[in-house]
């Protein structure tokens, strides 16, 4: 069964506001739900945002993020 969670569709909003998905998403990247940008990129689908972000984080911390996400 999928997850409840497709991230080529779901905002980076929606994520933050699931406190399950926020959990992971502080763990892993602490500085997200902070950064000035966020405001932005929270009506952006969340694999848009990763992609944007791929050259900031550890290709295993994507990953991670990715995994646990689509696991919810």
């Amino acid at each position: 069964m999928a997850g409840k969670y497709d991230l080529e569709t779901t905002t980076l909003g929606q994520l933050l506001d699931d406190p399950e998905a926020r959990g992971i998403i502080v763990e892993l990247v602490p500085e997200l739900p902070e950064h000035p940008m966020v405001g932005f990129a929270k009506s952006m689908p969340a694999a848009a945002v990763l992609k944007m972000a791929g050259n900031q984080l550890p290709a295993d911390t994507l990953e991670q993020l990715k995994t646990r996400i689509a696991a919810l």
